[in-house]
């Protein structure tokens, strides 16, 4: 009997094994594609941006070719009224001088003409190119999903989680919870400072090509321009970093580091205003405590600024020896609480947060109206 369920289990991981193979090779696939993609996608934004110079540049050119070819035909025509005035030869080249206008701007249109189709054509291999990073993404982190559900071993809780479906359900809710802050952070540095700095190489070739064309003064202005995506690429890592762990939430405290954060969003998001009040002793609680209040702040701040696109937010903050109440207040979209999926990671995450500190966490919203989200923790 013992020999039948070893077999069994030997033939089960090598099963397994084979899938985890077979999922890995695909997940490495398709990064390798969206690795491509983003490759293709920098090259092509390049030769569109050089491409739109050179389109504007052949429409001023034809523009002011126009105006030539506008005169060199009233000329032509003021010469021809009055033909005995002018010799044989005079007339001859007011014509060639005006047919050979005409045939520039002639060829001066059509390159434009040419040009704005590979315009065209470029934004349009932009758009699906993007498009394939974003399946890329989206199917990959699915791919990261599967493949941690098979390499995680689950018998460690077999004992706690009687029930099979349970057991699957608290697996899985765990490692999408982990991917979608994985793919979070993937979007927060693409979107931020990959973003920059990629614009940066590009701003950076400009660099030497304007001190060759148009002289020192206007290449130390890209200089100057270069400095300022820097230090904003600069400014987009700390924030980031801030938002993994803050550091002065060890040092100061909740109260001074809310402080912090919340006017570090204001100045980042300039069309959203941030009031903050505190009420009670100001003192310092357990470090699970000033985690838990911050981060169930931190998510309610950038829904109200991310998805509920507010333009003031009210966050009040209320300490007690017993329990500590907080009140985050937007003016945003709303949306219906009866319809909102009760699986979005934001929403599971603040709950799962306030019920294993046996806290409370009321959520007030409707389309239009904005968002009150209420969080109170007993302080044990």
């Amino acid at each position: 009997m013992m020999s039948v369920q070893k077999n069994g289990d030997i033939a089960l991981d090598h099963i397994i094994g084979e899938m985890v193979d077979t999922v890995t090779n695909s997940k490495d696939e398709i990064f390798q594609i969206g690795e491509e993609s983003r490759t293709e996608f920098e090259k092509l934004n390049k030769d569109l941006t050089e491409t739109k110079k050179q389109v504007l540049s052949l429409i001023d050119e034809g523009d002011k070719l126009e105006q030539k070819v506008r005169s060199s035909r009233m000329r032509l025509s003021e010469v021809s009224k009055q033909f005995q005035k002018y010799s044989e030869e005079e007339i001859r080249k007011v014509y060639e001088q005006t047919h050979g206008l005409q045939m520039d701007l002639s060829m001066k249109r059509e390159k434009e003409k040419q040009l704005r189709e590979r315009r065209d054509d470029l934004e349009l291999r932009l758009k699906n190119l993007e498009e394939t990073i974003g399946r890329a993404e989206a199917l990959g982190g699915k791919i990261s999903i599967v493949l941690n559900y098979l390499t995680e071993d689950f018998r460690h809780v077999s004992d706690a989680l009687e029930d099979a479906k349970e057991k699957q359900e608290f697996g899985l809710q765990i490692i999408e919870a982990q991917e979608e802050e994985r793919r979070r952070l993937s979007r927060e540095i693409h979107d931020g400072p990959a973003q920059m700095l990629a614009n940066v190489m590009l701003r950076s070739d400009l660099v030497d090509r304007t001190y060759r064309e148009r002289g020192i003064e206007e290449a130390m202005q890209e200089v100057k321009s270069v400095r300022s995506l820097v230090r904003s690429a600069l400014y987009e890592v700390r924030r980031i970093i801030y938002d993994l762990r803050p550091m002065a939430l060890d040092d100061l405290g909740l109260i001074p580091t809310l402080k912090k954060y919340l006017a570090t969003i204001e100045d980042y998001n300039k069309e959203t205003h941030i009031a903050f009040t505190s009420f009670g002793k100001e003192r310092r609680l357990e470090s699970k405590y000033e985690v838990a209040l911050f981060r169930l702040v931190q998510e309610s701040v950038q829904n109200a600024v991310k998805h509920a696109e507010a333009s003031e937010i009210k966050v009040k903050v209320e300490m007690k020896a017993e329990a500590t109440t907080i009140i985050v207040k937007d003016d945003g979209k709303g949306f219906d609480t009866t319809k909102k999926k009760e699986k979005s990671f934001g929403l599971v995450g603040m709950r799962e947060r306030v019920d294993m500190l046996d806290g409370e966490l009321h959520i007030d919203s409707s389309v239009g109206e904005g968002t009150i989200v209420t969080i109170h923790l007993p302080i044990n």
